[in-house]
């Protein structure tokens, strides 16, 4: 069923299982009543204590790491670049600081919410380079998704923010190395990134 919420037994285990199974899985957001979904269609799993591209390397903790140290199933959210938010999905078992950040969403339901919140028009308005580049990144996805940080902490197991399974359908999953981590040494050429075949919100093949 697509509605069927996850629950804490999905996010308690092996991260990069985590970040393969969340794709073809459905991000739901209930803003004041209005449901904004999309397919998962592309993540990064975050090795935190031997990753060093995880903000959690080697046991790092600060304020705005907490919530990595959290339960699992709890959203991580962070601020880059001075402009934008990425959201994360916390793994495995509580105190294990490991995470998959969700880079590429699919829209479902509630698009001219979405398009709205990235451009400030509806869907139909929009031009094909807009319609392309709607939630194709995690950056974009936060902006059309309404993800700041104040869902930091979330638990995903609640009402507000959640991810529901998807519809039945067999996936043809890529593995290749994440974006944007040069400065992480080994842990730059690791293939933790994982992406539908051929999805068109994929952020970069």
């Amino acid at each position: 069923m697509a509605s069927l919420k996850l629950g804490r037994e999905f996010y308690s285990r092996d991260t990069i299982t985590v970040a393969k199974e969340l794709l073809g899985k459905i991000l739901v957001h209930d803003v004041d009543g209005q449901l904004i979904k999309g397919k998962i269609v592309e993540t990064e799993a975050y090795l935190g204590l031997i990753d060093k591209a995880a903000h959690s390397y080697g046991g790092k903790k600060t304020k705005r790491l907490e919530a990595m140290y959290s339960i699992p199933g709890t959203s991580y959210i962070f601020f880059i670049y001075g402009m934008y938010y990425c959201f994360n999905v916390v793994t495995r078992e509580t105190g294990i600081p490991e995470a998959v950040l969700v880079r590429g969403i699919e829209p479902v339901e509630g698009i001219d919410k979405m398009s709205n919140n990235r451009f400030g028009k509806n869907y139909e308005d929009l031009t094909n380079y807009q319609k392309k580049n709607l939630t194709n990144g995690p950056g974009k996805l936060s902006i059309a998704f309404n993800l700041d940080k104040s869902l930091d902490k979330e638990d995903l197991c609640g009402n507000r923010l959640y991810i529901s399974e998807g519809e039945e359908e067999k996936i043809d999953i890529v593995e290749t190395t994440r974006i944007g981590i040069d400065y992480a040494e080994e842990a730059k050429d690791w293939k933790l990134r994982f992406y539908i075949k051929n999805n068109a919100f994929v952020s970069k093949k």
